[in-house]
């Protein structure tokens, strides 16, 4: 399987562009969230993304309004939008949990849960999936310019306890390409340009 993965487009139509192009090439394609800027825009690449040439799987970011684009979704068989959710598609299966478990001062832009709910929506998680987050897990791939880490401790006790083959995320600009690994199981910071995967 090929997969196009990417993250954090907040409103770019050009790098949306880009992902459709790209995905004529693809067997599934992968969205980890922040398609909006500030809850506002959503339809900016949305409406570009509906056009991939392969299955399209979204999660929610922090910026995005989660009902809004889960209704969106609803309208187009080839998107599968997850939160606390998984999909098989061509025999591999993606599970995958959107937004952000760190509020960042409150700023409304951001939207948050805790991290013990962010655990019950990762609980049905099952093993060795594609696992497809916006924040990224504690610890990797998840550095803020001044050096703090910003990941979730849902999401790497998720990953400890489920060991996904890979997991996708984006959310902290800083890190876009960082990547490391928490045990057997890959972690991918992908950022708003094209990342390929062979699974």
């Amino acid at each position: 399987m090929k997969l196009l993965a990417f993250s954090d487009l907040h409103r770019d139509i050009n790098a949306a562009r880009t992902i459709v192009s790209a995905s004529a090439d693809a067997d599934v394609v992968v969205g980890a969230g922040d398609f909006s800027t500030r809850s506002f825009g959503l339809h900016d690449t949305l409406d570009i993304l509906v056009h991939c040439k392969a299955p399209l799987i979204l999660v929610h970011g922090n910026h995005d309004n989660a009902p809004e684009l889960a209704q969106q979704c609803k309208s187009d068989a080839n998107i599968h939008y997850l939160h606390g959710q998984s999909v098989s598609i061509s025999g591999t299966t993606f599970f995958g949990f959107g937004g952000d478990t760190h509020p960042n001062g409150g700023v409304s832009k951001n939207h948050s849960i805790s991290e013990a709910e962010a655990a019950q929506y990762l609980a049905p998680c099952p093993q060795g999936v594609i696992l497809v987050t916006h924040t990224p897990p504690n610890g990797i791939a998840d550095l803020y310019e001044d050096g703090t880490h910003g990941g979730s401790t849902a999401v790497r006790d998720a990953i400890e306890a489920t060991t996904p083959r890979l997991t996708l995320c984006g959310h902290i600009h800083n890190s876009w390409g960082a990547e490391g690994h928490i045990g057997a199981s890959h972690i991918r910071n992908l950022g708003p340009a094209p990342v390929w995967f062979d699974l």
